[in-house]
């Protein structure tokens, strides 16, 4: 097996990443990047764009990268969002993401780089149109924010490579409720959330009164709704009361291969999530560092020893 350079989240953050590669032994050559050993590979989890000041050079080390067969991508929430915000419905001519205020904003620091309509913008969507929405190898599994197996055996029986056809992507805009393509990517790119019991309730950090909590899927040592919630305040707040087991069987088995995910904006030193579970996604779109996982050897349990911090630069 190859080694692998895993790499998350970047957001336009165009320098962060080029102090990353030159730590872990890339080099600038001609136009892209090599390094010494000639089978080392790299694996980016998505989340090239937003945030950030630069994601026109973001995106061009990714895709020289690539094509240069030195390293996979696959597509995080912001790739997604962003085909969806410069696309319209066929049948209605509308956005399938609207250009609120919100949304805008979020994006802004790519619609600097690429204006709507503008002839290089599409070119860069059509690349991120290509991207899968999860990767497998014999050693490890990479998605942007959540993996399920029975999430990803049904998008391969409906997409055969990860790849999202036209269709499909029109249908994980959300536009008709219900929709089993839209319901299986929003848990891949942007993770599973579930129903809290009736009754029971949380205030978020903006103060919006929340029923369903984002889970912790990789916990599967948790019973209860305090132990497997993440993004609540106060945790004290969620009923200290066993699981549903539907919720359970949310979660990752211990015995499976390595996962490693992005999407969670971590802060503080990292750790991992479980013994065969790993987020790399510590805020470099802001003001963290970029972090990566080095992985040679499959049958090797995951360890801190293969985590590597890059320095924070701006």
């Amino acid at each position: 097996m190859s080694t692998f350079d895993i790499i998350p989240d970047i957001h336009g953050q165009s320098a962060k990443l080029d102090a990353a590669l030159a730590g872990l032994g890339w080099r600038p050559k001609g136009h892209g990047w090599t390094h010494p050993d000639p089978d080392r590979q790299i694996v980016f989890l998505g989340d090239f764009i937003d945030r950030g000041p630069d994601n026109r050079a973001v995106v061009r080390t990714v895709r020289r990268l690539i094509d240069s067969g030195r390293a996979q991508a696959i597509m995080g929430n912001h790739e997604l969002n962003a085909l969806h915000f410069h696309a319209r419905h066929p049948d209605d001519g509308r956005p399938l993401r609207w250009h609120s205020e919100k949304n805008i904003r979020q994006h802004r620091t790519f619609l600097d780089q690429f204006p709507l309509g503008d002839p290089e913008t599409h070119e860069v969507l059509d690349w991120m149109r290509g991207l899968p929405l999860f990767l497998e190898t014999d050693g490890f599994r990479a998605v942007h924010a959540s993996w399920s197996d029975d999430a990803i055996a049904r998008l391969k029986d409906l997409t055969g490579d990860g790849v999202l056809s036209e269709d499909q992507l029109i249908r994980a805009a959300g536009r008709v409720t219900s929709d089993e393509i839209f319901e299986l990517v929003e848990q891949i790119t942007k993770g599973p959330e579930s129903r809290l019991p009736e009754g029971v309730f949380f205030t978020d950090k903006d103060g919006t009164e929340r029923h369903s909590v984002r889970l912790q899927w990789w916990n599967g040592s948790a019973r209860t709704w305090r132990e497997i919630a993440i993004s609540v305040p106060h945790p004290q707040d969620l009923p200290d009361q066993p699981l549903p087991r539907a919720v359970v069987a949310q979660t990752y088995p211990a015995d499976a291969r390595p996962v490693f995910f992005g999407h969670y904006w971590l802060s503080g030193a990292p750790v991992l999530q479980a013994a065969n579970a790993l987020c790399l996604d510590y805020s470099a779109g802001r003001d963290g560092p970029l972090v990566s996982y080095q992985i040679s050897d499959p049958a090797t349990p995951l360890s801190m020893d293969n985590i590597r911090v890059h320095p924070a630069v701006g």
